[in-house]
C-alpha cells in the first residue's frame, strides 16, 4: 500500500550528494553566456512592456510566470533573482519615474548582462530608476560586493580567520545592509525561490517579510509540484538547477508564507496543464500573492465587519470567524486590514464604523480570539433614540405600493 504524505513538512527524502548552490550557479552562468530554452516555462507577459527591451535580455531570461502585472505606479520593488533584468526593466516602465526597482542576484555574469543595458534603457524611458545588486536572496542584509572588497584585504587562510570573516559579515549586515528593513512596497520573484537550498527556505521567506513595508506584498511566481519529489528527482543536479528538484509542494508553498507572518495569501494563477511530469509527479507554474501587516496590538473601537457571502462562514489568517450577513466584532487593526482599498478582502466585506468615534489613544485592548457578533446598539450607542421618517411617499398618486 502506498503511503501518501499530506501534512508533513517538505524536506528531501534522500541525502543530496552534490552542492546545490554551485550546481545552480554554474547552470545560470552558462545561461548568461548562451540561451538555455530548457530553463523556461512558457509565459505571456501583460501589455507591451517587452517591446523596448534588448533582444539579448529577452533571450536569456528564465521564468515561469508574470509577477510584474501586479505592480503599480510609484512603488518600490525588489526582484529576487533578477537574472538578465527582464522583469526589472518591465517594472521600470510600470512604476514610472517616481518608482524604484532593485534587482538582486548572486550570479556575476547575469548581473553584468543586466547592468550592460542600464544606460540604454534609461535613454529610452527618459529616467533611470533601476539598479542591480549582488546578494543571496535568503540573506538580503549581506552586501556581497562590500564583503568581497574586505576579503581582498583580509583573505581567509586559517581556521582562526574564519571567525574574523563571520564577524565582518555580521558587522556589514548591521551597518551596511544590502536591503533595509521595511523598505519595499512589493517583492517579486520569477522561478527562483525553488533554487534555494531546503535548509535556507525558511530564512528566505523571513527575509521577504523583513524587507517589505507594513501593508506591502509579495508576488511570487514559482514551480510547484502536486506531491513530494522522489529521491531520484532530488538527487539529480540537472533537475535541481532546472527548477524541478527544489519545487515547492503546492500546499506547503502557501503555508511558507503563512508561517512567515503573511496574511491574505492567495493563488493568482495556477498553470492547468503541467509543465513537466517526472516519475508521476506533476510540476507546474503558480503565482501567489501575500501581504504584510497583521502584526501589532488589537484595540477596541466598536467596529464591525459583515461578510457578504457566498460561503456560510469564512476564517482569516488570525482565526477570526466571519459569519455571512452577521455584524462581527473586530479590532481596529483587523478592520483596517479588511476594508483598505488595497486589501484582498475589501470586495467581500462591508465595514461598519461606530456612530461616535473612539480615538486610538482612548481605545481599550480587544480580545480578537472570540467569535463575537456585535449588536447594532454597540455601533449606534446605548443612548441612540433617533426617529426619522422619509418626507417622500414611496408610491406616486394612483399607484399601488
Amino acid at each position: 500500500m502506498t503511503e501518501i504524505a499530506t501534512n508533513q513538512q517538505q524536506t528531501p527524502s534522500a541525502a543530496v550528494d552534490y552542492d546545490i548552490e554551485s550546481t545552480v550557479l554554474e547552470r545560470y552562468q552558462e545561461g548568461a553566456r548562451q540561451q538555455q530554452p530548457s530553463l523556461c516555462c512558457p509565459t505571456e507577459y501583460d501589455g507591451n512592456y517587452t517591446e523596448i527591451l534588448p533582444q539579448e535580455i529577452i533571450d536569456k531570461d528564465y521564468g515561469c510566470g508574470d509577477p510584474t502585472r501586479y505592480v503599480s505606479e510609484g512603488e518600490t520593488v525588489i526582484d529576487l533573482g533578477s537574472g538578465a533584468g527582464k522583469n526589472c526593466y518591465i517594472l521600470a516602465q510600470k512604476v514610472g519615474k517616481s518608482g524604484k526597482i532593485i534587482g538582486v542576484d548572486f550570479n556575476d555574469e547575469m548581473l553584468t548582462l543586466a547592468r550592460k543595458y542600464q544606460g540604454e534603457m534609461a535613454d529610452k524611458l527618459g529616467y533611470a530608476n533601476t539598479k542591480f545588486v549582488k546578494g543571496k536572496i535568503q540573506d538580503l542584509k549581506l552586501p556581497l560586493d562590500r564583503l568581497q572588497t574586505w576579503l581582498q584585504v583580509n583573505p581567509v587562510a586559517s581556521v582562526d580567520q574564519i571567525g574574523e570573516y563571520e564577524a565582518q559579515c555580521d558587522r556589514l549586515r548591521q551597518t551596511e545592509p544590502l536591503i533595509a528593513d521595511d523598505s519595499a512596497d512589493v517583492v517579486i520573484s520569477n522561478c527562483v525561490l525553488n533554487l534555494v537550498r531546503p535548509q535556507d527556505k525558511k530564512q528566505l521567506f523571513g527575509e521577504i517579510f523583513r524587507v517589505l513595508k507594513r501593508g506591502g506584498r509579495a508576488v511570487i511566481s514559482d514551480i510547484v509540484c502536486d506531491e513530494d519529489p522522489t529521491p531520484k528527482i532530488i538527487n539529480d543536479p540537472d533537475l535541481w538547477s532546472g527548477c524541478i528538484a527544489g519545487a515547492f509542494r503546492e500546499d506547503l508553498f502557501l503555508k511558507m508564507f503563512e508561517d512567515a507572518g503573511f496574511y491574505g495569501v492567495e493563488i493568482l494563477q495556477r498553470q492547468e496543464t503541467p509543465w513537466q511530469i517526472i516519475d508521476g509527479v506533476e510540476f507546474r507554474s503558480m503565482t501567489v500573492r501575500a501581504y504584510k501587516g497583521k502584526e501589532g496590538v488589537c484595540l477596541e473601537r466598536k467596529q464591525s465587519l459583515v461578510y457578504k457571502g457566498p460561503w456560510k462562514q469564512v476564517v482569516d489568517d488570525d482565526g477570526h470567524v466571519f459569519c455571512r450577513g452577521e455584524r462581527m466584532a473586530v479590532c481596529d487593526k483587523t478592520y483596517n486590514i479588511m476594508t483598505s482599498c488595497c486589501s484582498p478582502y475589501s470586495q467581500d466585506v462591508i465595514g461598519i464604523e461606530p456612530y461616535e468615534n473612539i480615538p486610538l489613544e482612548e481605545a481599550a485592548e480587544f480580545n480578537c480570539k472570540t467569535k463575537a457578533v456585535r449588536h447594532a446598539r454597540e455601533t449606534k450607542g446605548s443612548e441612540y433614540n433617533l426617529t426619522e421618517t422619509s418626507s417622500n411617499d414611496c408610491c406616486s398618486p394612483g399607484e399601488c405600493c
